[in-house]
């Protein structure tokens, strides 16, 4: 029968030639005579020698003596409590671990071999020892319990050996979860993030790196322990170092032979240190990525010498291979989806037309998918009359097909609105070629939704015609008065090739007002009603800071939460209160780019006699975007700005996703997160809008009245 602390045996007074339990740090200083279990010079023989054994262990060892199971333990234990030590000592274990001991395979395992004398062992357990970790940081223990006896022979406690497993051994189960967060990458940025953040992270190294074949060359994204990676810089592509065919790093070594090298003690990066970062990088392994259709590499390194165990290597291996895997895939989506996303744009127009009262702005993001071409269009153009043309359609379906007949159908209606504007005319054209098109096809499922409108500036008016598409949004804004969203009651009727009926609508659009076309991905979601997209939109379009059209394309594409699997198509018109001044600039794909900006649009701005408070915060702004364009497309970019009393557009336009930028030091731009956040911080509105080669991010600041 187990016995209490009070029936451990103890002498009259001290045991002759007794002395304390081995000293072991605080643990052996500890003032035990303030205990229930006393003065250790008075403690059983046979639980003397089981604490001196525990003490002088350098695994964590802990012993539950007594029917409260107080505490005593070494120093490796208490490194394992964390902050419970010291107060841990000489305390009641249920009371010390109060929130984990009722759990079972917790405290109940300690009170069966106490109550039993049965030992226990378990090879693999997660113990929530500091509940306050997250669960990345639950280490994985092999355990065992003993029953401490005294020297008659009688259980009076517990000896509890908790061993934690090898490092590697818990990384390796952090593989399904790195396996499923490869399998959601779809680009190269996509896996590089990833792969570098669980390397990161498993290995608890200093500096990892992620290489890839780039045509000729390759690229390099790395990551430091420490480096500031918010939020921010999750939405960015990584920073990419370019070297060329025989780029001496470790990793493309690697890569090129197809071998991986591992360095215990020296100086790996040598030869291609960008930084002190890489300089005191001793020990590195270089692992290839295993790959069938690309040559990559993946590596980790330590600031002081380190022995790669088998486990480790093994690690590292499956790792590489997992990113090999998702390399592949990233790769092929690449190539299909800027194929797919190449014929869509180049369909669309490239360059919208520029009026003095009439300012336009489209966005087109394809579904979730991403990878086919959609038959999502938009256009607007000036007519002979003077007037403006607007127009949004959908041809159905999501193949190349589509996108094809897409581009007849948006040059048939330009064509046919430059003959005859009226729009019901040019929708029962346009309807005659679609139910031609769906008869040379030999099938009955080609349709087309669209609307079609004429902007009269001279009279103020707006006349729309639809085709079984989504009723147009006007953003009304009278001087005074709070901004409102209403749409425009035009009679939709069926799509065209099923029988359209022609049917329009004149509305007042007034100066100070915004029309919005779309196309019914901006609304639509899976297990919402349409009227919810409807009134969501609405809400959105109303609240935004101002009617630019721009502004009012990103509103309206985060309008409705979600995802879509339909493609977005977005055309906003604002008839402007009053003209806006422009004025624009090239910018060379080199290190002084950034500095010449800020001059110029200092300058500009300065001789626009803007606000000086607007003057900082947009040159600010713009350097930030500037850089960013110049060091992730690696191409000349384009700024324009574009002022009128109520605000002031600023947008920066690259021409490609790839490329190189002649820069003096490749290591810097450190603000890149940070600069998004200023951009955020400073601006009213900002956003990104892909364009048919490149993309754009623009940014509005309201400007005060004079």
């Amino acid at each position: 029968m187990p016995g209490t602390v009070g029936r451990v045996p103890t002498p009259a007074g001290p045991v002759p030639g007794a002395r304390a339990p081995g000293d072991a740090g605080m643990v052996g200083r500890h003032q035990w005579s303030g205990t229930r279990l006393g003065p250790p010079e008075y403690w059983d023989l046979a639980v003397r020698a089981a604490a001196e054994i525990v003490l002088a262990s350098r695994a964590p060892m802990a012993l539950h003596l007594g029917d409260e199971f107080l505490l005593l333990y070494n120093d490796a234990y208490a490194e394992l409590i964390g902050d419970k030590h010291p107060q841990a000592l000489g305390q009641p274990a249920p009371q010390v671990f109060a929130e984990v001991w009722p759990m079972p395979g917790i405290g109940d395992i300690v009170e069966h071999t106490y109550r039993t004398g049965e030992p226990f062992l378990e090879r693999e357990v997660t113990l929530p020892l500091r509940p306050d970790a997250g669960q990345l940081d639950q280490a994985v223990y092999v355990r065992a319990c003993s029953p401490v006896r005294d020297s008659r022979g009688r259980i009076v406690g517990v000896l509890s050996v908790v061993t934690e497993t090898n490092p590697a051994t818990r990384q390796l189960q952090g593989l399904s979860d790195f396996a499923a967060a490869l399998s959601g990458t779809l680009t190269l940025d996509d896996v590089a993030r990833v792969a570098l953040r669980y390397a990161i992270t498993s290995f608890d190294a200093d500096r990892v790196s992620f290489a890839v074949d780039d045509g000729g060359g390759w690229r390099l994204a790395r990551r430091v322990r420490g480096e500031l990676v918010d939020e921010a810089d999750e939405r960015l592509p990584p920073l990419w170092r370019r070297g060329p065919a025989d780029w001496p790093a470790p990793a493309v070594v690697s890569a090129r032979s197809g071998r991986a090298s591992y360095t215990n003690d020296g100086e790996p990066l040598r030869e291609i240190a960008a930084d002190r970062h890489d300089q005191r990088i001793q020990a590195l392994a270089a692992v290839p990525l295993r790959a069938a259709a690309v040559r990559g590499a993946l590596t980790v390194g330590y600031r002081s010498p380190h022995t790669w165990s088998a486990p480790e290597r093994a690690l590292l291996a499956a790792s590489a291979e997992l990113v090999g895997q998702a390399t592949e895939r990233a790769r092929r989506f690449e190539t299909q989806h800027g194929t797919a996303q190449l014929l869509q744009r180049s369909m669309l127009p490239e360059n919208l037309p520029g009026l003095p009262r009439l300012r336009i702005a489209a966005r087109y993001d394809p579904g979730v998918d991403g990878n086919a071409a959609g038959g999502d269009f938009y256009d607007a153009f000036v007519l002979p009359t003077g007037d403006l043309g607007v127009v949004l359609g959908d041809v159905a379906g999501h193949d190349v097909q589509a996108a094809a007949r897409m581009g007849q159908v948006r040059a048939a209606l330009r064509a046919l609105a430059l003959g005859d504007p009226r729009p019901d005319q040019v929708l029962i054209g346009l309807d005659r070629l679609v139910s031609s098109l769906g008869a040379e096809a030999g099938t009955h499922e080609l349709f087309v939704t669209v609307a079609f409108g004429v902007i009269d500036i001279d009279r103020e008016l707006l006349t729309l015609a639809s085709a079984g598409h989504p009723a147009p949004l006007l953003r009304r804004c009278s001087s005074g008065g709070e901004p409102r969203a209403e749409y425009v009651e035009v009679p939709a009727g069926a799509p065209l090739g099923v029988g359209y009926r022609p049917a329009t609508c004149t509305v007042a659009f007034p100066p100070g007002d915004t029309l919005l076309l779309f196309s019914d991905g901006v609304v639509e979601r899976r297990r919402q009603g349409l009227s919810h997209g409807l009134a969501r939109l609405a809400e959105s379009v109303a609240a935004a800071h101002s009617g630019d059209p721009r502004a009012l394309c990103a509103a309206a594409t985060a309008a409705v939460p979600g995802a879509t699997e339909d493609d977005v198509a977005v055309l906003a018109v604002e008839y402007a209160l009053r003209p806006s001044r422009s004025a624009r600039m090239e910018v060379p794909a080199e290190p002084t780019a950034p500095s010449r900006v800020r001059h110029w649009m200092t300058a500009q701005l300065t001789e626009w006699r803007v606000a000086e408070s607007v003057i900082g915060a947009a040159v600010l702004c713009t350097s930030e975007l500037t850089t960013n364009a110049l060091l992730h497309a690696g191409t000349a970019a384009r700024v324009e700005i574009d002022l009128s009393p109520e605000r002031l557009l600023v947008s920066v336009a690259d021409s490609g996703s790839r490329g190189t930028v002649t820069r003096a030091r490749t290591d810097t731009l450190s603000s890149r997160g940070r600069g998004l956040g200023l951009i955020e911080e400073l601006s009213d509105a900002w956003g990104t809008d892909p364009t048919v080669r490149g993309s754009t991010v623009w940014f509005e600041i309201l400007t005060p009245p004079q």
